[in-house]
């Protein structure tokens, strides 16, 4: 059983809320993320959680997208070796309506070895990355929910001096809630309380 201890987080100024551990803390003044994301980080297990809104991209088809975003991802942060694990296929998120317009929801695993911060090649870890796609059409947004969680952490990365390098420990063996469980309470959760936030 997890020690995990979870509640509904306000985004956005409390436009936007979903739920996922109090273990992750809100560090996006501190890293000065842009005005369109969220982060939200729990330092002891070097695990990452981002909420991100983008302006909808029409060219990108509803089955692909979220497997779209994490390759542009992988590309943005110069991921190596990016392996694509599994997708879904779209579905319709019928709580998550606009004018009666559902949200169409896609989601992607895909692994890569990536660097934090400024460091170079030489200090890359790898990570298992979860990213959904919340497709807001009715409001022109395309939501990204993505979930790191450490494989393997080079004794090179800054993360290294807090978790440890070498295999990451499993999330369950330290008595918290595995990734994949955070971000489906957080895609799962995700609630507009305030539509002007996109209109």
């Amino acid at each position: 059983m997890s020690a995990d201890l979870y509640s509904e987080r306000p985004l956005f100024g409390g436009a936007i809320s979903t739920t996922f551990p109090l273990r992750f803390q809100d560090v996006s003044d501190i890293r000065q993320v842009p005005d369109h994301q969220e982060v939200f980080v729990d330092p002891t297990r070097d695990e990452s959680l981002i909420i991100e809104l983008l302006d909808y991209k029409h060219e990108v088809a509803d089955n692909g997208s979220a497997v779209w975003f994490l390759q542009d991802l992988a590309n943005e942060q110069d991921g190596e070796g990016f392996t694509l694990l599994e997708q879904s296929p779209a579905v319709e998120a019928p709580g998550l309506l606009y004018r009666n317009t559902p949200a169409i929801v896609t989601t992607a695993v895909g692994q890569m070895a990536v660097s934090k911060g400024r460091q170079g090649r030489e200090a890359q870890n790898i990570v298992k990355v979860y990213l959904a796609n919340l497709r807001l059409k009715e409001v022109g947004t395309d939501v990204l929910i993505t979930a790191y969680e450490p494989i393997v952490i080079n004794p090179l990365s800054e993360s290294a001096s807090t978790v440890g390098a070498g295999l990451a420990t499993p999330a369950m063996a330290s008595g918290f809630l595995p990734m994949v469980e955070v971000f489906k309470l957080a895609v799962t959760n995700f609630k507009v309380y305030d539509w002007g936030l996109f209109v």
